[in-house]
């Protein structure tokens, strides 16, 4: 059986969470590769709305097995919180497991994560300020705590010591601010340890075994490509990889294995937090995409950017990860506006750019080049076949396919699981 990875295609917020959990059904593991608690998946099901942070979003399907990934960045309360959250629903995951690789977010890391932006002053970043930037900083340091350390009080000890020590020598010479107590924090992850063991396992062997008795996997993303350490908007980034080859260091597996990568495209543009993002629209239509779709964070409530399609970065998203199917969501959004327009391309001056440029600065003086086409001024989130489209929105979805060079199979015309249209199947 394949692999298919889910993969956010634009900033982030694209809807993953309910593509993952319509394909999950036909899953025997879906696993999260990548990102830690900063990013929320919303999911609506029949069995009720659901606001997932760290959990796999095909929690749902009692035939799939959920795992995290070594490259995730693991905030034990947040897991807790959602596992209690859950069960409130009468959901009790008995197939949900972690990786021993992955790191912990440890206090110090919220903590500085706060200190840190506050002191950029107006060059802050925009983070969620839940430790996770921190968090990666040390893993590359080599001075990570993983899930497994935990399992291990003498270990755990040997572990945390110096590197509190470290954290404490920058949190109160540096920014003046108090410091932790080595026992406090040492019991409360030695009651995490106790509280997670039950959870561990080794992720990638799993992965592995269920691809060589022939199941399938599905990797679920988390945020989005434009977001990436390398390849995103530099410095206005996540910590992580979350793209197509984040999925195979994040969770140990070749990329030979790996069939079908989805990229989720929302049918306009959502931003959060600072950075460029060349077709944002400060009043409309921006005001209007905003309220229409709820465009507030998940986790955090902050209002996000928006703005019309932008196929440039868009283009650019679906060349570096290798997209060989796409999902359009939030179509229905575009329901009440006479013309939609799309960027199509950029120009700085008398120079017209095609692909988004990577030189310190410029992207933000890009000006978006749109195409405008006709809207469809309907209301089509009862709609369930593609035939059934209004022609403009047929036309739309064909104008954004042939923009990105690589099919639509998915279109989303509201947040219920049921409200997906096949266009073409995917397996």
């Amino acid at each position: 059986m394949p692999v298919i990875a889910v993969i956010g295609a634009q900033w982030g917020d694209e809807g993953k969470g309910k593509i993952v959990d319509l394909l999950a059904e036909k899953a025997n593991i879906v696993a999260r590769f990548g990102g830690g608690s900063n990013a929320g998946h919303t999911v609506v099901n029949p069995q009720g709305t659901f606001k997932l942070r760290l959990i796999p979003s095909g929690i749902f399907h009692t035939k799939a097995t959920c795992v995290l990934g070594n490259g995730l960045a693991i905030d034990l309360t947040a897991f807790f919180e959602e596992l209690a959250m859950l069960k409130e629903s009468d959901i009790h995951p008995s197939n949900l497991y972690i990786s021993d690789k992955a790191h912990v977010i440890m206090p110090y890391h919220y903590i500085l994560d706060g200190l840190e932006e506050e002191a950029k002053g107006a060059n802050a970043i925009g983070t969620t300020r839940r430790g996770i930037g921190p968090m990666y900083v040390d893993k590359v340091s080599r001075l990570g705590i993983r899930v497994g350390d935990l399992l291990d009080k003498d270990v755990l000890r040997s572990r945390l010591e110096p590197v509190l020590k470290l954290k404490n020598d920058i949190i109160t010479k540096v920014y003046g601010d108090k410091p932790l107590s080595f026992d406090e924090v040492y019991k409360q992850y030695c009651d995490f340890g106790q509280r997670i063991a039950p959870f561990v396992r080794e992720v990638d062997s799993m992965v592995i075994d269920a691809l060589d008795a022939g199941e399938l996997v599905m990797l679920e993303g988390a945020q989005g490509a434009l977001l990436d350490i390398d390849h995103g908007t530099y410095p206005f980034v996540t910590s992580s990889s979350p793209m197509i080859g984040g999925a195979c260091t994040g969770l140990g597996l070749s990329p030979l294995r790996i069939d079908h990568i989805l990229g989720i495209f929302k049918a306009y543009t959502t931003r959060v937090g600072a950075g460029p993002m060349p077709t944002e629209s400060h009043e409309e239509p921006g005001n209007t995409l905003r309220e229409r779709g709820n465009e507030y964070g998940t986790n955090t409530k902050r209002p996000r950017r928006c703005g019309w399609f932008d196929a440039v970065i868009s283009r650019y998203s679906a060349q570096i990860n290798g997209f060989n199917h796409a999902a359009l969501t939030r179509l229905d959004i575009l329901d009440t506006f006479e013309s939609i327009k799309i960027c199509t391309a950029y120009k700085v001056g008398d120079v017209t750019y095609t692909r988004p440029p990577s030189l310190p600065g410029l992207l933000e003086k890009c000006e978006p080049v749109y195409i405008e086409m006709p809207g469809w001024n309907c209301d089509i989130t009862n709609i369930k076949r593609y035939e059934d489209l209004p022609a403009e929105a047929k036309a739309y979805a064909k104008k954004i396919e042939e923009l990105l060079g690589c099919p639509i199979n998915l279109i989303s015309v509201g947040s219920a699981r049921e409200q997906t249209i096949e266009v073409s199947p995917i397996l």
